[in-house]
């Protein structure tokens, strides 16, 4: 590590303006599950000295039931709206990384909540189908979409071109430490064209 690189760390006040250079106050990480949201998210809000916020427990929290339950009790068309109120909550909070849930880009108006909302950037986590299906194997969370491999191939090939447009910084997991996936935000963030305020 630098000198200089030293002296950041050494003053977490002073690393936001030194590695965002534009008017950034959030940052929303998106991708299919196994792909490090969470992990990566979390790693992330502390470089940055910001909050760090998984939408999934949020909706939690704000519902008082599980991400099953709400399914099971009133099914997706009902659980993505609760969703999108969710999402709306969240990116009202200055200075966080978001996680996003694999499902939430599908709907439009999450799609439009994130892109019209100032001073945010998307954040592509990527990797191939097999390596993120391998890493939910190793984790041994039950993930019920994985239950049949050949639709949540289909799952995620109809879900990556969402992710993607609708993020402005792609970084590749598959071969990344967690670490390593953040120190590529980081760089990629001082090299992306920024405008809106």
């Amino acid at each position: 590590m630098s000198a200089s690189q030293q002296e950041i760390l050494s003053k977490p006040e002073t690393l936001t303006a030194r590695v965002l250079p534009f008017p950034l106050r959030r940052l929303v990480l998106t991708g299919f599950m196994g792909a490090g949201k969470s992990t990566v998210g979390r790693l992330l809000a502390s470089r940055l000295d910001w909050e760090f916020l998984d939408l999934d427990n949020h909706l939690e929290s704000r519902t008082g039931a599980t991400i099953p339950e709400l399914f099971s009790l009133h099914g997706e068309a009902h659980f993505r709206r609760l969703e999108s109120t969710a999402l709306a909550s969240a990116l009202g909070r200055s200075r966080a990384v978001i996680a996003l849930g694999g499902g939430t880009p599908e709907d439009l108006t999450n799609r439009l909540l994130i892109e019209q909302t100032p001073s945010t950037l998307a954040v592509f986590l990527d990797a191939p189908f097999s390596t993120l299906f391998d890493r939910c194997m190793l984790q041994e969370i039950s993930r019920p979409v994985l239950a049949d491999p050949v639709a949540a191939a289909l799952r995620f090939e109809r879900r990556r071109p969402l992710y993607a447009r609708l993020s402005r910084l792609t970084v590749d997991t598959s071969m990344l430490t967690a670490e390593d996936a953040v120190e590529a935000i980081l760089a990629g963030l001082n090299q992306t064209p920024y405008s809106r305020s």
